[in-house]
């Protein structure tokens, strides 16, 4: 029997070789694909996350897990989707319009993967039209807006408005977050929720889907 625990350690200390390996053992086995997310590779992410706030860990090892996370997922994936498993949530994430900052979005759609989310990233510079299309393309539950500079804030609230425009201001939340985006100006350009950090932001996606 596969020792599944090395999983577990492996996406923590940024293990992708011994993750994938593991992870095919326990598929091999037999093992339901679902459990190895939701027992082993979500509470590994969880963990790498608090790490990353107590500041044991940094920007570094926080993606070396998630690399090691998405090595086990790209097996897992195809089996979940076979058996018609839902993610725990469909999220569109995004860095706004006119900003090309990415290793804070970056780090966010890593820690929501790590939490059983389906992220569709559409990268940097992303215009308020692509979010929209992407939202109703995917089906999507949430918009994660990221913002690193001052003068791109505004497209938050462009692409919120375009969001409304588009019909479908009350079935997809807006989360937003970054450096210069505060829980005040959140609330100013109507967001659903404000996330200071990459680990809050997931805790804030499970607290709204469980409502």
């Amino acid at each position: 029997m596969t020792d599944l625990a090395k999983l577990h350690d492996a996406i923590l200390t940024g293990d992708v070789k011994t993750a994938v390996a593991v992870t095919k053992e326990a598929l091999a086995e037999n093992t339901d694909p679902l459990e190895l997310v939701t027992r082993y590779m979500i509470p590994a992410m969880d963990e790498a996350g608090r790490r990353f706030e107590c500041e044991e860990y940094f920007v570094p090892e926080l993606l070396l897990a998630a690399r090691a996370m998405k090595g086990s997922l790209e097996l897992i994936r195809p089996l979940l989707a076979a058996r018609g498993t839902e993610p725990t949530g469909r999220v569109v994430i995004g860095t706004v319009k006119g900003d090309l900052h990415d290793i804070d979005k970056n780090l966010v759609a890593s820690l929501l993967e790590g939490g059983g989310f389906e992220v569709i990233d559409l990268g940097a510079d992303v215009a308020p039209e692509r979010f929209v299309a992407a939202a109703r393309e995917k089906n999507a539950d949430f918009i994660c807006l990221s913002a690193l500079l001052t003068v791109t804030m505004p497209a938050m609230r462009t692409t919120i408005l375009a969001l409304k425009s588009a019909g479908l201001g009350g079935q997809v939340r807006v989360l937003v977050g970054g450096a210069p985006v505060t829980q005040q100006y959140a609330d100013e350009i109507g967001a659903d929720g404000y996330a200071p950090s990459a680990t809050t932001a997931v805790a804030l996606a499970r607290r709204l889907v469980a409502a």
